[in-house]
């Protein structure tokens, strides 16, 4: 680990005030965060302290024109004690990503992986051990600058946050309920949908809030031109076992390019499952489930892991996906995750990194 990151340690912990077996998702934090400020064309003065409130400029880029983005991954803790992380290297192609779509500037692999790895050591004991939790860790990025042009800030700040949390559904989450949406329109072709940018989100607020009036959990979101083709849910990709095979929404610059689902992916195939990347009508969803075909269908992402799809809402209608129960593919898949994460099976693509102990 870089060994040039000053670190200053909070006077006090909050830890014993935390209940591990009570976890909400993102409701408490960690003693400590990461920060660094890109000024004068580069990131400066790498730090961990205590975390608590920051000063924003009050006509920041970011309050004013949403120059701002985010990545989201894990720490889990194993049986032999180890703590790992999953996968950061692809969050940190995606955050880059993010950068060029947003014109932000960029952070070198090193600097993203080094930091990510002192803040999960130096709050290690913060990272929970159940099954089904994990440290969630959240680098942001934001505009810092004191100007109302309308245009690139030249100032950034870059944090990383920290927080015990359980699965994002919940403990004791069979599947979950999804509405089709055809009124609202999440992202577009040329737009932001595959950057991970605060204003993405925001926009899906009103559909979600008035879709869980419903019943449902989440939005499942059609394209934005004809309101056709299946493309997310509000915080996971989505998959289907359709007729033995495995189809998920192409990457076409308006979802997502999914650390978990690129996982799933690699899973799927080494199982021997044929595997689709293309447009899939809500129609094709709907007839599947009419007539059988279609045996699963889950979400995949860092928050939710593998969550069984139990039903969809579309026009008025609920179609209801596997008698509305996990199946075993998602149970399959869940499993093989979870333990490459925690280190209870082998992990044979290398894609957890070890927190050193000291």
């Amino acid at each position: 680990m870089n060994s040039v990151i000053e670190i200053t340690r909070a006077k006090q912990s909050n830890l014993p005030q935390i209940d591990f077996g009570n976890l909400q998702f993102g409701s408490v934090f960690s003693d400590h965060m990461f920060a660094m400020e890109y000024v004068d064309g580069s990131w400066q003065n790498h730090r961990i302290e205590p975390f608590g409130a920051i000063e924003v400029h009050p006509v920041s880029a970011s309050l004013h024109y949403g120059q701002t983005i985010f990545e989201g991954l894990k720490a889990y803790r194993g049986p032999d004690g180890q703590i790992r992380v999953f996968r950061p290297e692809m969050n940190h192609q995606r955050m880059n990503s993010s950068c060029e779509r947003m014109c932000m500037p960029k952070i070198d692999e090193k600097t993203f992986i080094d930091a990510i790895q002192q803040l999960v050591h130096t709050d290690r004991d913060w990272v929970p051990p159940g099954e089904k939790q994990a440290l969630y860790i959240r680098p942001v990025m934001f505009a810092n600058e004191g100007q109302l042009d309308v245009r690139p800030a030249n100032r950034y700040r870059f944090l990383i946050i920290t927080s015990p949390v359980d699965s994002y559904f919940g403990m004791n989450t069979v599947a979950v309920a999804l509405k089709a949406e055809e009124k609202f329109t999440r992202a577009i072709q040329g737009g932001t949908g595959f950057a991970k940018a605060g204003g993405n989100y925001a926009a899906t607020f009103l559909a979600t809030n008035e879709g869980r009036k419903e019943g449902f959990a989440q939005i499942l979101w059609l394209d934005g031109v004809e309101h056709r083709y299946v493309e997310e849910v509000g915080q996971m990709n989505i998959c289907f076992y359709l007729d033995g095979k495995l189809i998920t929404p192409q990457l076409r610059g308006t979802i997502l390019p999914g650390v978990t689902r690129d996982s799933v992916l690699r899973l799927v195939n080494d199982m021997g499952i044929e595997c689709e990347e293309r447009l899939i009508d809500i129609q094709e969803i709907i007839d599947g489930s009419m007539n059988g075909t279609l045996q699963e269908a889950f979400g995949c992402g860092t928050a939710a892991i593998i969550t069984a799809v139990g039903s969809i809402g579309y026009r008025g209608r609920k179609y209801e996906i596997n008698c509305g129960k996990t199946g075993p593919l998602s149970k399959k898949l869940f499993k093989q995750i979870i333990g490459i994460q925690r280190g209870e099976i082998e992990d044979p693509y290398g894609w957890t990194k070890v927190i050193p102990n000291h």
